[in-house]
This record gives C-alpha cells, sequence and structure tokens, in this order.
C-alpha cells in the first residue's frame, strides 16, 4: 500500500491537473496592511531575452587544462513581466509553470490577465527584478510580483538558464551568471522603456530595486556591490579555472559592476556566507540600502552563520534584518505549493511540496507578511513615501509590541505595536536596523 501512495496516487492525480486551479494570490483575514492588493489592474506577459557572447560554463571541462580561449555563447533568458494593466482588461488569468520536479507542468492562477494593454501613466512606474533561486524558475515569486505590480510596478522575474527546473546544471554556471543576468535583464528592460519602443513610458528603468531568494540573494549581493571572497572564486566544485573570478572584492570587473540605476535590494534568504563566499571586507562593498528576510531555522542558508552574519558584516548602507522565527530556507518567498506538487518524488527523493513549504508557518501568511514589509521597503525608497516607513518603525521583537489604544481608535503612549498588523496578529517575527558606520 506504500508503494500506491507515492506512485500511482500522485499519478492519478497529475493527470487531472489540467483541471485544477493553484492560486498564488491569497490574502488571510489576518493579513498586514500593506499585503493587500492595490487598486490598479494587472496584467502579465512573456519576454525572450538573449545575451550575446556569454562565457559557456558548462562547455569548460574543469578537470581538463584551462583553454586558451573560454567557450562562449549566446545565452536565453525568459522573463515575466507583471505590470499596471488598462482598466477593463479582459483575458486569461493563468499561467502554465513547471514543478521542482522538472516534468509536472501546472496552472497557476491570479489577478493578472494574460497580454493586457499596459495602463497609461503620466508618472513612469519603478522597475523591480526578481531573481529565483537553484533551481527555481520565473514564477515561484509570482505571489510578490503580482502584488508589487497592482500597487504601481513593473516587475520583471527572470528564468536564470542552467538554474531552473528544467534547466537545472552545473553549479558554478549559477555562480558566475547570476548577477550578469540581473544586470543584463535591466539593461534590456531600460532599452524596451526607451523613448519610440514598445513599453514607452510605462517604467523608469533609473528607478529601479532588485528582490533575489536563495542563490538570487546571492546574486544581488554581488550586484548591490558585495564582492566574493578569493577562497570561494578556487572551490573545485564553483567556476571552473577562476571564472568567478569577475567577482572577487577588489577585482576591476566586480568594482565596475555595480549598477547606480539599482536603489535598493531584497535578499530573501541569501546563500553563500554559509560556505565561505563571503566575508567583512567584500560585503563592506554593498552600495544600496538592503532589506534581508530570513528563516530562524534556515539549514540551506543557515542562520546565524548565514544570512543574519551577511547582515551582521555589511557595514556601509543602512540594512534591515526581517525574521521568521523557526522558519526554514521557504520563509516568505515560494508561492503557494500546488497541489500537483504533494506526492514523493522517487528520482528527488523527496515530496516536491516541501520545495514550496514551511514545517512551522502558513505559506500565504509567510506570503502576506512579505508583501507587507516589501510594499514598505520599495514604496519608502522607489516612490520617495515617507509614510511607508512608519511601517518600518518597530520594536523589535514582535512579541513584546504593547496594544493600547483609546476609545477613539487613537493610540495611546505606550502602544507599541507592529504598525499595519492586527491586534495580537503580530506574533513570532523579528525587525532589527543597522545604520552604517
Amino acid at each position: 500500500m506504500k508503494t500506491l501512495t507515492k506512485t500511482i496516487l500522485p499519478t492519478a492525480l497529475m493527470a487531472a491537473g489540467a483541471a485544477m486551479a493553484n492560486p498564488i494570490d491569497g490574502q488571510l483575514p489576518n493579513a498586514p496592511a500593506l499585503a493587500a492588493y492595490g487598486d490598479m489592474p494587472i496584467g502579465v506577459r512573456q519576454l525572450e531575452l538573449v545575451n550575446p557572447d556569454q562565457i559557456n560554463i558548462l562547455a569548460i571541462d574543469p578537470a581538463a587544462e584551462k583553454p586558451t580561449e573560454l567557450p562562449r555563447y549566446d545565452r536565453p533568458l525568459t522573463v515575466e513581466m507583471w505590470y499596471p494593466a488598462a482598466e477593463g482588461a479582459t483575458g486569461s488569468n493563468e499561467m502554465r509553470a513547471f514543478l521542482r520536479d522538472g516534468t509536472t507542468e501546472v496552472t497557476l492562477t491570479g489577478k493578472a490577465v494574460r497580454d493586457a494593454a499596459p495602463a497609461v501613466s503620466e508618472t513612469p512606474y519603478p522597475l523591480v527584478l526578481i531573481s529565483h533561486g537553484y533551481p527555481g524558475n520565473r514564477f515561484l515569486l509570482s505571489h510578490l510580483a503580482e502584488n508589487l505590480a497592482s500597487k504601481g510596478y513593473v516587475v520583471a522575474s527572470i528564468d536564470h538558464t542552467d538554474s531552473t527546473y528544467r534547466t537545472q546544471a552545473a553549479f558554478g554556471s549559477t555562480l558566475v551568471n547570476r548577477s550578469l543576468d540581473q544586470l543584463f535583464v535591466l539593461e534590456e528592460m531600460a532599452g524596451k522603456a526607451a523613448e519610440g519602443a514598445e513599453f514607452a513610458g510605462l517604467y523608469d528603468a533609473d528607478n529601479a530595486g532588485l528582490i533575489g531568494y536563495s542563490m538570487g540573494g546571492y546574486g544581488a549581493i554581488i550586484t548591490a556591490g558585495g564582492g566574493v571572497t578569493e577562497a570561494s572564486v578556487a572551490y573545485s566544485w564553483g567556476g571552473p579555472h577562476g571564472t568567478l573570478g569577475i567577482h572577487q572584492a577588489g577585482s576591476e570587473t566586480h568594482n565596475a559592476l555595480p549598477d547606480a540605476r539599482i536603489k535598493t535590494a531584497v535578499a530573501i534568504g541569501p546563500w553563500g556566507m554559509n560556505t565561505g563566499f563571503w566575508d567583512a571586507d567584500g560585503l563592506a562593498g554593498v552600495q544600496i540600502p538592503m532589506l534581508f528576510i530570513a528563516g530562524s531555522q534556515d539549514d540551506t542558508s543557515l542562520y546565524e552563520k548565514g544570512v543574519r552574519a551577511i547582515w551582521d558584516n555589511v557595514s556601509g548602507v543602512e540594512t534591515a534584518l526581517l525574521t521568521y522565527e523557526n522558519a526554514g530556507h521557504n520563509a516568505a518567498a515560494p508561492m503557494p505549493a500546488p497541489k500537483e506538487s504533494y506526492y514523493f518524488n522517487e528520482e528527488k527523493g523527496f515530496d516536491i511540496s516541501e520545495h514550496y513549504t514551511d514545517s512551522v508557518w502558513d505559506t500565504v501568511r509567510m506570503n502576506n507578511i512579505a508583501q507587507h514589509f516589501v510594499t514598505a521597503w520599495m514604496d519608502e525608497r522607489l516612490k520617495g513615501d515617507a509614510t511607508a516607513g512608519e511601517y518600518l518603525t518597530l520594536v523589535e521583537e514582535s512579541n513584546a509590541g504593547v496594544w493600547s489604544m483609546n476609545e477613539d481608535g487613537t493610540e495611546k503612549e505606550d502602544h507599541s505595536h507592529w504598525k499595519g498588523f492586527a491586534k495580537g496578529t503580530a506574533k513570532g517575527l523579528k525587525y532589527e536596523v543597522k545604520s552604517p558606520e
């Protein structure tokens, strides 16, 4: 019977997958205030990009002599773009995406209308880039992308070649290419918004933010100016023949990498401190304000010796760390697990739903909290909304907040409950801020 549970029943379930709807836009009754969707209709469309003449990491044999000339290729990148849409847009709100198993294609549903006409705006919207983990895909953080688009952002979420569920390959490609992909997509998106181009006037690529999860967070740190260690460049399992050296702290290539168009970044569960990719000198190179988000029980990137240590060592800019107490590596980032993912995959050796879920926290609850904090963070830095900062001025321990209100609904002097959270709902979280040293 155990074999039937693990193989035959999931196969029958997946056969009916086309009829299943997997919503990404959940909003719980206890969602904090800024998690709510904005007033704008949303559109979504797919873009196909090609970054020419890139080093082909997969064509390099790390066991052979270093070639005189490194092999090169044109690197394809698929981008999903969410954006404010014109009023009255109608059409499909479905998206097709592959699961962590790399073989099962499922239907996701949200509020965005496929290929809707973009809104006409007198003021261009800020641009936000999203970068998934290893492996992942451009839909993994779709709940956050769609939510931001409803509030007046254009969001470009990247499928990183060699790092998606269907293209997962040598890890060295992800190490070398992740930040390069992010900056290439920024440049391409800038071109598409230029005068006379397809999205002219829709968004301002000179006013951009970056969100990265896991290896996307690793890339976001590099893009923000954090250079990797000399030791990590030499890892035998890393970038072959020193190819990661382009991101080494202090190198000419890395010093030239940060792009002034990116004003801020959010790194969710960023990887690398746990394996020696960062040190204080490299992280001192981060040049833009950053929000870090982590689970205190992250067993992939680690917490005290991982994400928290990264935050501790970024010294030159304003930073904050939001911690989900007792959550793991999946804190905040992944969309709700599609129904078809709830099965044990013999080849992978785990239940596919584990890629999306947390053993303690409800996924939609985690997503709502992330939507709230990322909205406040981006609104303050990309839209210049000073009131958004009020949602980030908090006592560190959410459990320590005091609910103390007058009968007329105004706050008493000793009120310290987290702003935007209904009475009794700010639990199990920590928010810490650090100013430049």
